[in-house]
This record gives C-alpha cells, structure tokens and sequence, in this order.
C-alpha cells in the first residue's frame, strides 16, 4: 500500500492536466463532472490508505531514494491516521466546493470550461502533498504550490477590480511569509545538513541544547505557517481575500487551508523542535497560547462588528483559530486530541455556512446584513442550516464542534475555559444575529450607514444570474455539510478513534479516551445560550454608529494596506521571538 501514497498527489495534478489541456474543447458539464470525478477518486484512495494505516504509518520514498548511512537525499511522504485524515477530510470538502460550484460562474460554455475546476484540483494536489510529506522543504514547495493556487482563485472574478486587489494583499503577505520559512529551513539545513524532518530533529538533538540559531530558525519556520493559520497578527490578508475571492474559494481558504496552517506548526513543533534540542516546551507553550489568545479575542470581536456577512465567516476563522492554537499549545495529546476533533467539525461548518452566504449572493446580489434585512424569509431550508451552523459554532452539543470544544475545555481548564466558551458564544451569536435579521426580520430595521467601509451591499452575483429557484446543488452541499459536522459528535468511537490517531504522533499517552462529558454539555449548552441571547440583544436594538463604536480604534488597524500589513508582519516576527526567548537566557 506504501507504493499508492504518491497517487493522492498525483492523481489530482493529472486531473488538472486533462482540463487544462481539453479546456476549450469540451462543455462545461464534461468538465465539471470530470472535476468531481476526480476527486472523489482521490478522496476515496485517500480513505483506503487511512484504513490500512491503523497498523502502522505508511511510508514511501519517491523514486526510490532510500537512506543509506544515516543520511537522505530523497522526498519521503509519511501517511500516518493524521496525515492521511486531513488528505481524505481536504479531498472530500474539495468534492462539496466542486459540486456546489456545478454550472457556477457566468462563463461562456466553451471558453476555459475546466478553468476552475483544474485550479480546484491542483489546489487539492497542493494541500495533500503537504499533509503527506516528511521532507521540510518540499512541506515549503506543496504549501507554496497551495498558495499560488489560492492567489488565482482568490482573484478569479479578475474583471473586479476589488477581487485583483485582494488577491494582490493575500499574495504578497503569503509570499513574504513564504520567504521567511525559506530562510528558516536555510538555517536548518546549515546546522544539520537535513531536509527530512525526523532527521532535522534527530541530528538537532544529538548536538545538544538549543541555540540561537534554533530560535532563530523556529520563529522563522512558525511565521510562515502562522501567516497561513491567519493567527494574530499575521491575519490581516483573510477577511481581504475572503471579502472578494468566489464562495467556493472561502469554502477552501476558512474550511482546511487556514487549518493546514495550524497543523504544519503542531507538526514542525513536534517532528523537528520537540526535543531536547529544540525550543523549550515551556517557550513553545507561551507562544503558541499567547498568540492564540490574541487571535482569539480580536477575531471574536472584529466578527461581531461586521456586517459584510463574507468578512463575519473570515473574522469567525481568525477567533477558532486562536482556539485551535491554545489546545495545541498546551503541548499535552488530550488537548490536541481534542482540537483534531475540532478542527474536522470546524471544515464542515463554516463550509456550509459559506455556502449559505454563496446563496443570498446568488438571489439578492448582496451579502450585506443590513441591506438583506428581513428579504430571505423564502429560503427556510437556508435559514435552518444557517441557524444550526451558529449554534455549531457556538458548540452546542452533540455537534462536533462541541465535542471538541469540550474535550479541549477538559485539558485546559481555568481562564482557558472561560476564554473558549467566550469566543464560541460571540462568534455563534453573530451567525444567529444575521439569521434573525435577514431571515426572519426580527427586531427594528438597521440604521443606514453609508460610511461604513465594509458593508458588502451592491456586490455582483458570482453565478449566472439565477434569481429564481436556487439550484439543488447548491442547497444539498451546506446540508450534507453541517451533517458531517455533527456526525463528527455522534458516531461511537469516531472521536476515540482521532485520539487514538493523534496518541501514535505525540509522546505521551491519553489520560482519558475522548468523550462527552457532563461538564463538556453543560458548557457547550452555556456557549449556546450565551450566543442566543446575544444575538436576540443585538436585533432589538439599533445599530451604532462605527464612530461611536469602542472598536473603532481596532478596526482602523484593519486599514486594508498592504505596507501596514507587512509592519504587522515583521512586529509578529518579534513578538514571537520574544515570547520564545525567555528560555534560551536561562538554559
């Protein structure tokens, strides 16, 4: 089975190829089902490897470059349960965006018709090869080749100016983060002369205790993928890219490539810095808490003040990051068991709430909460998935999100827990919020607000003009969707079974199998409360003037240039320097 591991790479470059080449030749059907074909096929190769891993990791040198003596020139792919669970979970949400987007865009049938579809597949390609690899730099080369992917999708409506300029900030951001992870694995490479990770971390162990050149390679390495886990404050670009890149793309960039972030700096951490003669644990853990706390409190916050519904889900991304950031940087495998279960509930909901968005847009040509007060009462199949998306994210039980939520609570305990049902509660109320306002009407109709900067009315359809029945497609894909996300809670032993896969990547063992808890329902029910309740307050109200918000002040650090953003670039580089310091002046 080792030999099939390079085929959950390679199948979905061929399939880009075949559309690219055939692109001008075929219809848009024979490509879009083409598309869909193959990813389903690799999202099926990709389960069949998960299955046969549970005896061991799978492990394929490419071309056959084996080890000898000790020392690796070859590109080594790893399929471990978490490994190829993230391949088959990136896979199949890659087969939702894909049928959702069926007959999507206002294209010329025979003009480009697998233009998407080929970009979809290669993107898929990108993510799966980096989830796989062993080999640091080519970890770099499949995230970059996932990155340049995003950029064009990101810009796709390239007749927009706004989506050109998005795509523009998200480019340059991700590229100077890019550039520094380079470096980093430079620095590695110099003082080991290794690019396989395991090796790196093996021979940085053998020399003894760390250094400054490991600390200055760790910062360098984590900022690159921090910049990828839009954490605090390297977040900037998301919500821009979000605000203009096509829904099916926001499905993608919120549902597995922010979350392939946060799992390239648990798997760095743990394969190449986790050892003796790495970064302390002590260092590791109050960095990756602090900026997770950050990124959690401003993204609760920034979601909340947003009425570009689009840029809400993308704020909503930031503040679950910093979630997931605080359960991996508590360094303990029931935290990370229970943020795995997270982060899989996670992809499904906020796909399937970004669909529902991709649906107003379609009928109403707007995403703006205000402008859509109380005119989608139609669409009460939307409307249900919305609410239960919020209340997901909310962690109400039994969803998965919930569950992971909840076993991460267990790890954390004290002011973590307070944080956790915090951020879930904000987050899941603005959700409820946009429900009650555009859905049902509820509560005075919003104050008019010209000046606000991002308001998300008068946006184009990104589909055909459909303003009539919404296609069948695009209202099973969230369904199925937010299905996924509470089976994720409800299937015995499916949570049993991801720690038990996160068990065989960490040192240590699980102190508990996960599970619900009383103590875990309780405060899932809490979160939801708390969510309702402040959804109800806020539709009962009018609207602040942004002026008069407390906000403010952050909002504007949102400014939208790129010159600032990469201030708060290099400002995150230090801050994350600093924080991994303190243990280096006293070792």
């Amino acid at each position: 089975m080792n030999q099939l591991l390079p085929l959950i790479v390679v199948v979905p470059l061929l399939g880009a190829a075949v559309l690219v080449v055939t692109g001008r030749r075929v219809r848009r059907p024979v490509a879009e089902t083409t598309g869909c074909a193959v990813a389903t096929a690799t999202a099926a190769l990709a389960l069949c490897l998960l299955v046969s891993s549970s005896s061991g990791p799978l492990i394929e040198w490419v071309g056959g470059w084996r080890p000898r003596h000790g020392r690796s020139v070859g590109i080594v792919l790893v399929g471990d349960r978490v490994a190829l669970g993230l391949a088959t979970l990136v896979s199949l949400l890659v087969v939702a965006v894909l049928a959702y987007s069926w007959r999507y865009f206002d294209e010329p049938p025979r003009r480009q018709a697998g233009s998407f579809p080929a970009l979809v597949l290669l993107f898929q390609a990108g993510m799966c090869g980096f989830v796989l690899t062993g080999d640091l730099f080519n970890a770099f080369v499949f995230f970059e080749v996932m990155s340049v992917v995003a950029y064009a999708l990101t810009g796709y409506r390239v007749e927009e100016a706004k989506a050109v300029q998005g795509a523009l900030t998200f480019g340059v951001v991700n590229s100077l983060g890019a550039y520094v992870t380079l470096t980093g694995i430079v620095l590695l490479y110099a003082r080991t002369g290794e690019l396989g990770m395991r090796a790196i971390g093996e021979s940085l162990d053998a020399r003894g205790g760390p250094d400054a050149l490991v600390l200055a390679a760790f910062v360098l390495v984590l900022t690159g993928l921090l910049v990828k886990a839009a954490a605090v404050p390297f977040h900037f670009w998301l919500p821009d890219a979000h605000a203009v890149a096509p829904t099916p793309v926001c499905m993608l960039l919120s549902g597995v490539m922010v979350e392939l972030g946060v799992y390239g700096a648990w798997r760095v951490y743990w394969t190449v810095f986790g050892g003796p003669g790495g970064v302390p644990a002590a260092d590791a853990e109050r960095a990756l808490v602090t900026l997770g706390v950050a990124s959690s409190v401003v993204g609760a916050v920034m979601c909340w003040q947003q009425r570009h519904i689009k840029r809400l889900l993308a704020y909503s991304t930031v503040a679950h990051t910093g979630l997931f950031l605080v359960g991996l940087g508590l360094l303990t495998p029931d935290a990370t068991g229970g943020i795995a279960v997270y982060v899989l509930a996670h992809a499904g909901v906020k796909a399937a709430l970004f669909a529902c968005a991709g649906i107003l847009l379609d009928r109403y040509g707007s995403v703006d909460e205000h402008e859509l007060y109380g005119r989608a009462g139609r669409l009460p199949l939307v409307a249900g998935v919305f609410t239960a998306g919020g209340l997901a994210l909310a962690g109400l039980p039994p969803f998965g999100t919930g569950l992971g939520k909840a076993l991460t609570e267990e790890a954390a305990g004290g002011p973590l827990t307070a944080l956790f049902v915090a951020v879930s509660a904000v987050t899941g109320g603005a959700v409820l919020r946009v429900t009650a306002r555009v859905f049902a009407g509820w509560g005075p109709p919003p104050l008019e607000d010209s000046a606000y900067e991002t308001s998300g009315e008068r946006e184009e359809p990104e589909t055909a003009g459909r303003l009539g029945r919404v296609p069948d497609t695009m209202l099973a894909v969230p369904a199925v969707l937010l299905a996924g996300s509470l089976a994720t809670g409800l299937v015995p032993g499916f949570a049993v079974g991801v720690g038990h896969a996160v068990d065989e990547v960490l040192p240590g063992t699980l102190t508990v199998p996960p599970h619900w808890s009383a103590a875990g329902v309780a405060l899932g029910l809490l979160s939801s409360v708390l969510a309702a309740g402040a959804a109800l307050y806020a539709v009962r109200r009018p609207a602040r003037h942004p002026a008069r918000d407390w906000t403010a002040p952050l909002r504007r650090l949102h400014s939208g240039h790129i010159g600032d953003y990469v201030a708060w670039l290099l400002g995150g580089m230090t801050l994350l320097g600093a924080l991994a310091l303190p243990g280096f002046l006293t070792g």
